[in-house]
């Protein structure tokens, strides 16, 4: 008898924490793929692939170590379709003395693990994910006597811990953030690299030949694929951005141009969200960089604020906020999500764009997830459970602890102020400056009012004035109000009227 150590979709690492101490001429790895995991919601067909894929490659890289892989394909006869089922099938098989596994990242997933025990009559181990930065247990501490938590105060933090981009305890450069220096707009000309592919093997296109006749109905393109799905390809993808991109990913890192999705930005969270990357190995590329004298600093620091700082801070507020955190709706925004967000028919070029490229790749970078697809959530009161779900099922690096703060606490604010300062509201003005998406679109950002003028306009004002009672004590929102006083009273009714017309033609 051995133990019975249970590696999800997302801990694909060698390194990951169930696995160590592993007997491997007595223990188990059991790997599965489950039906209840691919649709809990209708996730892209590109993500499912990817994940199938990276999965395959990963128990074959197990193997060739040394391991006793049990894999469970989701096309096999017995295939109970859940973790559960799956895990009891494999007690059956293996009768093992201990189950291990990793801390979930979902807690829906953690709460089913937690049952383990007492379903199976075996004890269970859940260990610490230790591919992150900052332990939950740590994150508790730091967030426990603090009034509002801010990024930015746990970027500090963590910078000091690991000694990233410090000389004498100080921050290189004098400041601990560049990200002023890191709104550039686009500008005509710019040599935009391609983004790292890989040639699909017989693996992936199995997995490729399986997903279209399983999940064929699911939203997205499965055509071409390109992902890393190994280990080594995910190293690929990291080396080519650090050389190609990361120069540039500083000062661009807010830009979008229409027929570039990729930008100058990593693509890496794909990796980093499911093991295949580790974070510190990604921060020390870039650190490196910075120091051999390859990337400017507001380059370096940014990316690295990225992972250090944001990714493991909601991270952390995912864990300490749930399960209630899904369940937030500051504003009470009830409507529903908008066809146009799955076909990508709107006049308004911005919004088509930004569909468009999520249908194609599985990804859009964060300032077209946040001021373009977000900030229409936002202005248009979509309720923040649809936005949710959306956002999960259409993006291949979205899992909940990740996608969750995103999108309750940045994108829709509604969590009224945990997790950041101000709602990120914006009108046409900030996408026209940040993009070329205003030059092709049917609507005229020059135009405040009236059915040519571009909605962001008027939907930002509008967005202000229905929820003043809870937002005109925003001391970052002050200007805005006074803005808005300032305006005569023909023009706050046509702000309402043009809102009011816009918003009814969403649902006819």
């Amino acid at each position: 008898m051995g133990r019975l150590r249970v590696i999800l979709g997302d801990q694909l690492s060698q390194t990951i924490s169930c696995l160590t101490g592993c007997d491997k001429t007595r223990d188990t790895i059991l790997m599965c793929e489950v039906w209840d995991e691919a649709t809990y919601v209708a996730h892209h067909k590109k993500k499912i692939a990817f994940l199938f894929s990276a999965m395959r490659h990963f128990a074959r890289d197990l193997r060739k170590a040394g391991y006793n892989i049990d894999y469970i394909q989701l096309d096999d006869a017995e295939n109970s379709g859940s973790f559960r089922g799956e895990v009891n099938r494999a007690i059956a098989r293996h009768a093992p003395e201990q189950i291990i596994v990793t801390h979930p990242g979902e807690y829906r997933v953690l709460q089913d693990v937690k049952n383990w025990q007492e379903a199976f009559g075996l004890p269970v181990e859940i260990h610490e994910d230790d591919r992150f930065l900052c332990s939950l247990d740590e994150f508790r501490n730091w967030a426990k006597d603090r009034t509002q938590l801010r990024m930015e105060f746990f970027y500090r933090d963590m910078r000091k811990k690991y000694g990233i981009l410090l000389e004498n305890g100080k921050p290189v450069g004098g400041q601990w953030n560049f990200d002023a220096q890191n709104r550039k707009p686009p500008k005509d000309g710019m040599g935009i690299p391609t983004p790292y592919q890989s040639r699909p093997d017989d693996i992936t296109n199995d997995v490729l030949d399986l997903v279209e006749a399983r999940f064929g109905s699911h939203f997205g393109d499965l055509q071409p694929f390109h992902f890393a799905v190994t280990r080594q390809q995910a190293l690929n993808a990291l080396d080519q951005f650090i050389d190609q991109r990361l120069a540039q990913f500083g000062d661009y890192q807010d830009a979008m141009v229409q027929n570039q999705p990729w930008m100058f930005h990593a693509h890496l969270a794909f990796y980093l969200n499911c093991g295949l990357l580790l974070p510190l190995e990604c921060i020390k590329a870039a650190e490196n960089a910075y120091y051999r004298g390859d990337v400017p600093l507001n380059a370096a620091e940014g990316f690295i604020r990225q992972i250090l700082g944001w990714r493991e801070f909601v991270r952390g507020i995912y864990w300490l906020k749930m399960p209630g955190y899904g369940d937030e709706n500051y504003f009470n925004a009830t409507a529903a999500l908008p066809e146009f967000y799955w076909t990508a028919q709107t006049r308004m070029n911005c919004l088509r764009q930004c569909v468009q490229e999520t249908r194609a790749n599985a990804y859009a970078h964060h300032i077209q997830r946040l001021m373009v697809l977000g900030n229409f959530a936002l202005l248009a009161g979509i309720s923040p459970i649809a936005v949710n779900e959306w956002f999960l099922i259409v993006y291949a690096d979205a899992y909940e602890w990740v996608e969750m703060p995103n999108v309750t606490g940045m994108v829709l604010f509604a969590d009224g102020g945990y997790l950041a300062s101000k709602p990120y509201a914006a009108g046409g003005g900030y996408i026209n400056k940040m993009s070329d998406y205003c030059e092709n679109c049917s609507f005229k950002v020059s135009k405040k009012n009236g059915p040519q003028a571009c909605p962001f306009n008027y939907l930002y004002w509008d967005f202000l004035a229905r929820n003043r009672a809870k937002l005109a004590n925003n001391h970052r929102l002050g200007m805005m109000y006074k803005t808005y006083d300032r305006m005569g009273e023909d023009k706050k009714q046509a702000i309402a009227d043009d809102s009011a017309r816009f918003l009814k033609c969403l649902y006819p």
